[in-house]
């Protein structure tokens, strides 16, 4: 096993606004370790999504790399990165980005049918997670069927069902109900210790950051 799952070494990310310089993070190292808990709170525009976006090679750092797994990012072509993105990472956001026009097993089924798994593997796995996050009665149910929650949960199957290295949560109950938020956060977590998954957790919830292994801040462009 390796000794971590994920990594980055000065990371830094800036932008130009018109002639000025935008530095949003600098020089940030960061060490995952497998089935670790990691929280990154920060007030809002500090950068904490850009920073998951970077480690999840969803976008190009100015300087610095991303190591998934052993393997740095910036040594793979866009089609191998997007490989690699899908068999060793679950993505979890404020927003759910399911798709509408299928069932809760069809949007959990798709990231092993992109892994080219058998469709009836597939569907298996997916609905076996969806019973775990209390959907087995709504599995056939398309997305706008479903209560906030209920999407949620079905979000958080989507993320695990490729049994992934490490799922990046971006602020992943900040659009519930606190009632529903307690209850998919505690989901989450059960889910990720009982399948040792990695885990960082983007979140401005003291007390959801509070259960975390370690919790980072994120200021200035730098994580302490």
């Amino acid at each position: 096993m390796n000794k971590y799952v994920l990594e980055c070494h000065q990371l830094s990310k800036s932008y130009l606004d018109g002639t000025a310089k935008i530095q949003v993070l600098n020089k940030i190292d960061l060490y995952v370790k497998p089935a670790e808990l990691i929280a990154i709170v920060g007030n809002s525009g500090s950068g904490k999504s850009t920073l998951l976006h970077l480690l999840g090679g969803l976008d190009r750092p100015t300087a610095g790399q991303v190591i998934i797994n052993n393997t740095p990012l910036n040594t793979l072509r866009e089609n191998e990165k997007c490989r690699l993105r899908n068999q060793t990472l679950g993505f979890v956001y404020q927003f759910h980005h399911l798709l509408p026009e299928f069932t809760a097993l069809e949007n959990v089924s798709m990231p092993l049918l992109i892994n080219n798994t058998l469709p009836s593997l597939a569907e298996e796995k997916a609905a076996h997670l969806l019973e775990q996050v209390g959907l087995k009665a709504r599995i056939q149910h398309r997305i706008g069927e479903l209560s906030g929650g209920e999407r949620q949960r079905v979000a958080i199957a989507r993320a695990l069902v490729t049994e992934p290295l490490c799922v990046l949560a971006d602020e992943p109950t900040g659009n519930l109900d606190p009632r529903n938020a307690e209850k998919v956060l505690n989901l989450f977590l059960e889910l990720q210790k009982s399948h040792k998954t990695s885990v960082i957790i983007v979140t401005h919830d003291a007390g959801i950051a509070a259960q975390a292994e370690r919790i980072y801040t994120l200021a200035d462009g730098q994580l302490s």
